[in-house]
């Protein structure tokens, strides 16, 4: 089988699963508010070449909470919003990320994987197209679901300006 990669490029908040560098399809996300940047406690979308080095999630129902990467049991909905307002909402499926580029995204104080940066699920009425994550990839929940499905744990994901 002919592995597929993903890109995410931040200026156009646009994700995009290749296939040989061919685009097979795309998708519209949400990176970090504060733009992009590696400093661990930035809540910035973390740039350059990485790997998903986790999938989680599979089976769990469509609107799963997630917190620490383990299902709560609860369903989110917009009561639930209500009742925990400053939750960070993270939904359905979560692919963690891990840098693959010592000293820019990987070791030390730019770790991706510690800094638990995930391509994750999220509230339906959350904007896509725009930043506003603490530094994750959030997606439309069916995307997450479609993208989960379709690629493999050690698939590649190029994030650039």
């Amino acid at each position: 089988m002919i592995p597929l990669s993903l890109e995410v490029n931040i200026a156009t908040q646009k994700m995009y699963l290749l296939r040989l560098g061919d685009i097979i399809r795309e998708y519209d996300i949400s990176t970090g508010k504060n733009g992009a940047g590696e400093q661990f406690g930035s809540e910035k979308t973390p740039r350059g070449l990485h790997v998903i080095r986790a999938k989680v999630g599979a089976g769990c129902p469509v609107n799963s909470v997630f917190v620490k990467r383990r299902p709560t049991g609860e369903i989110y909905t917009p009561e639930l919003r209500a009742r925990f307002p400053d939750r960070d909402w993270i939904l359905t499926r979560i692919m963690w990320l891990s840098g693959l580029e010592a000293g820019k995204n990987r070791l030390g104080q730019v770790d991706t994987m510690r800094r638990y940066i995930y391509i994750h699920g999220t509230p339906d009425d959350v904007a896509m197209g725009v930043p506003g994550s603490r530094g994750c990839v959030r997606m439309r929940n069916a995307d997450i679901i479609e993208l989960f499905d379709a690629i493999p744990a050690g698939t590649r994901l190029l994030i650039k300006e």
